[in-house]
């Protein structure tokens, strides 16, 4: 009998990434749907499932998330030694109080492998050849780890610190590096004739309150030349756009998601003039708040941001013309070879031509079955006022904190 499930559930996770699944998605949703102990039991699968293929065979970004499950999964290697072993060794653990749970568990998981929905694929399969190349020392690949690990890092004690000041200062570093890393990497990119291409991430966004969530990520991305589309049922935010953005996407969201829940709940619980709880609807409306002001604030900052990418472009381009005439260059021949007046690209048509492209990506992933959803709706005036406080105290792009225009 175990041997006969093993191999069904692990056939059914090969199928599962044939519909567009990942693996980390995978986990999340059976636990989402079921329990932790469905989860740690597909997580075993999928473990078991990649033992299969060659290293250079898989995609990094799905091998990331594969070690991920199998460093976070308990009783690690405890048990595999052969398939008919596994349902024994799952038990011996004490996952469940008696066998039969665990083989209830077992064949609860294949139900719910039954009615997974089709996803879009954003990553190549295992096995298909398509690992991620290594990067060459000095590339801007090898430049985007370290600048985001950075990033990381600052936003990390940025969220963990006590102090407020301190946190606005790690907060505003953080952010200025990712305005920087995004607008630099479209330039490079340009620059040294790499082709790109919008892609797609997977962001899960749970209750509650998942729809003002949603809105706030909306925002995050649209402010980086992004686009989302929510599968609510499932929990998963599709954010479409080129690589350097989606990553200051998912980066800045997660940030600003932990300032607003942290200063919603210290705001506490709320009740009417009667007694009664209101606190779902100012948590409600206070999210609500702060991604609309967010949003507003993060469409100032990204204009800011790019007209002094543009402005530092003209230097350089200036800086180039006068050495280019003091050598006695010829300004028509310089441009009969193609050479933008600025010396580099132009950045407004060139980041307009790449919001096309990621509008174009949409159209070819989704087609004509996206449906628009109606906004979370504000009902709580004091919940609206302390929400669009806290959007205005969150520090954005190394600009400073606007104080008392709560209103």
């Amino acid at each position: 009998m175990s041997r006969s499930l093993v191999e069904y559930l692990r056939r059914f996770v090969t199928d599962a990434w044939r519909r567009g699944w990942q693996p980390a998605e995978l986990a999340r949703h059976l636990g989402r749907e079921l329990s932790a102990g469905h989860a740690a039991m597909v997580s075993d699968m999928i473990a078991d499932e990649m033992r299969g293929y060659a290293a250079a065979s898989v995609d990094g970004r799905w091998a990331a998330q594969v070690a991920a499950i199998e460093a976070a999964a308990p009783g690690k290697g405890a048990w595999w030694g052969n398939d008919a072993e596994y349902l024994g060794a799952w038990y011996a653990l004490g996952r469940d109080a008696e066998f039969i749970g665990t083989v209830t568990t077992a064949i609860e998981t294949m139900h719910a492998f039954h009615h997974l929905p089709i996803l879009e694929k954003l990553l190549p399969l295992p096995g298909t050849g398509s690992a991620t190349a290594p990067t060459p020392a000095g590339t801007a690949n090898s430049a985007d780890e370290r600048m985001l690990g950075k990033i990381r890092a600052l936003l990390s004690k940025a969220e963990s610190t006590e102090f407020a000041e301190e946190a606005e200062a790690l907060s505003a570093r953080a952010q200025a590096l990712m305005a920087k890393y995004s607008i630099d990497h479209a330039l490079l990119a340009a620059e040294s004739g790499r082709e790109e291409a919008p892609g797609g991430r997977r962001i899960g966004v749970d209750n509650p309150y998942e729809a003002p969530k949603v809105s706030l990520l909306q925002t995050v991305a649209q402010a980086n030349r992004c686009r989302t589309v929510w599968s609510k049922e499932i929990g998963l935010v599709t954010v479409i756009g080129f690589p350097a953005d989606l990553d200051a996407v998912e980066l800045l969201f997660t940030s600003l998601l932990v300032q607003a829940n942290t200063a919603m709940l210290r705001a506490g619980g709320k009740q009417d003039a009667y007694g009664r709880s209101r606190t779902r609807a100012f948590r409600q409306s206070f999210l609500v708040s702060y991604a609309i002001r967010i949003g507003e604030r993060l469409a100032e900052a990204t204009s800011h941001a790019e007209q002094e990418a543009v402005a530092e472009q003209q230097a350089a381009g200036g800086a180039r013309d006068d050495g280019a005439n003091e050598n006695g260059a010829n300004e028509n021949g310089a441009h009969e070879n193609g050479a933008h007046e600025n010396g580099g690209t132009d950045l407004v048509p060139f980041l307009a031509a790449r919001q096309e492209a990621v509008d174009d990506a949409v159209d070819a992933m989704f087609g004509n079955s996206l449906k628009r959803s109606r906004s979370p709706r504000a009902t709580d005036a004091e919940g609206w006022s302390s929400g669009r406080a806290a959007a205005d105290m969150a520090s954005l792009h190394n600009r400073e904190q606007v104080v008392g225009t709560a209103r």
